[in-house]
């Protein structure tokens, strides 16, 4: 990985990059704009000549900001998610992106696994959990799981629904049998709904069941399970799942264990602008005081059968979150554009609104789908790379914990 972790006492560490790209993080072997160190601590360049002009004043006041390495607040958050001149906003995220990456945007040749649709919470966006008397829930067996794998991965991401009869013992050896099987391959698993859920009915802390799957060979965390960090909306949409304190806690445990993370936000559903940037903000606070994500995901609500809304949310309006993302969570290294919600196209064009990862191949993605997402159900590798290509970008290939495994520069013309 192109940085140089700042860890903590407690075992927390920062992914940030320390210093600027290498030369071989561009895709012709140098630099093509100014760039500038990139801190952990305020995630901000000084001394940086303008290049961008702006149609909105707003935009103008935050480039201003940036270049006096000022951090951006609330009004700055709502102010870019509100901006007409999107693309003088997507200009200053793939700015803040190519100071950190340069033009590198990564992937990870992975396969997400879903081991139950059964569920005992009902969050009402949800169209993949069943309850758990319905005949139509599934359950696999561990055979089955590792069936589904084969050893070329670098990643296995696990994420599951809330078994009623599962016991904590075997989501632990969910993870201990793959590992077994499979040793070289990177583990990422359970979101910290499930982290929390193992807690309950095991009765240990979210520490000891951490410390538990870490023990059989859990690698990473993914990020998924925040939704919004509204109590108003979790009241509304999933009032017995866990709300913003509870999920924050898992992910700070996690960090403090030197467990990685990432972090999401569920847009485009009945959450505010003020709630999205308040959500935002609570990531870029949680990765101050104990840091550990390794990436930000902004998740488009897929509308499936759930009634939320006529109309799902905007490309415009997903292209503005990911640039936001981008400068406002100025301390966490990547945000990515995921195709499985996005779609292919505009995840392409995110590549230049400030996204310096495009997720992985997943192979066989069932959560979103199930909600009728219009996206493929898994991607090649050479599919990936075109993608970035065409975005006028630099492929790399990474692990689970963003290790450079492979570079894909364009072939040569004639």
């Amino acid at each position: 990985m192109n940085s140089t972790s700042t860890r903590t006492r407690s075992g927390a560490r920062s992914f940030l990059p320390t210093q600027s790209p290498e030369p071989e993080a561009f895709r012709n072997g140098h630099a093509s704009r100014p760039t500038g160190v990139a801190t952990p601590a305020s995630g901000t360049v000084s001394a940086r000549p303008r290049m961008e002009s702006f149609s909105d004043p707003a935009l103008e006041t935050i480039a201003t900001k940036l270049e006096r390495g000022e951090r951006l607040g609330f009004e700055d958050g709502l102010a870019m998610l509100r901006t007409r001149d999107v693309t003088g906003l997507g200009a200053l995220a793939d700015r803040r992106k190519s100071e950190l990456w340069g033009d590198q945007v990564f992937f990870v040749f992975n396969r997400q696994i879903n081991p139950t649709n059964a569920c005992v919470l009902d969050c009402k966006f949800c169209d993949y959990a069943l309850r758990p008397s319905d005949p139509a829930h599934y359950a696999m067996t561990i055979d089955e799981i590792l069936g589904r794998i084969s050893p070329e991965l670098s990643e296995v991401h696990i994420v599951s629904g809330l078994h009623h009869r599962w016991r904590f013992e075997y989501y632990v050896d969910i993870v201990r049998q793959i590992r077994l099987a499979f040793p070289k391959i990177q583990i990422k698993a359970w979101t910290a709904v499930e982290i929390d859920f193992f807690s309950k009915i095991s009765k240990k802390s979210i520490e000891e069941v951490l410390a538990t799957m870490v023990e059989a060979g859990l690698d990473s965390m993914p990020g998924g399970g925040a939704e919004v960090f509204s109590e108003r909306v979790r009241k509304e949409l999933f009032q017995h799942k866990i709300g913003a304190e509870e999920w924050l806690e898992v992910h700070r445990t996690a960090h403090r264990m030197g467990i990685p993370t990432n972090c999401t936000l569920l847009y485009g559903h009945i959450e505010t602008m003020e709630e999205r940037v308040d959500h935002l903000l609570k990531l870029r606070a949680l990765e101050d005081e104990a840091p550990g994500f390794l990436a930000f995901i902004p998740l488009e609500f897929q509308l499936g059968h759930s009634g939320l809304r006529a109309r799902s949310a905007s490309s415009v309006d997903g292209l503005r979150t990911v640039a936001a993302s981008r400068l406002l969570l100025d301390n966490i290294p990547h945000i990515k554009a995921y195709w499985v919600m996005l779609g292919e196209d505009i995840a392409s064009i995110a590549l230049n609104f400030g996204a310096s990862d495009m997720d992985g191949t997943i192979l066989e993605e069932k959560i979103a789908h199930a909600a009728l997402a219009a996206s493929p159900i898994g991607v090649a590798r050479d599919r990936l790379v075109h993608l970035i290509h065409e975005a006028g970008k630099l492929p790399v290939e990474r692990d689970a914990l963003y290790n450079v495994k492979a570079r894909y520069p364009e072939p040569v013309a004639g």
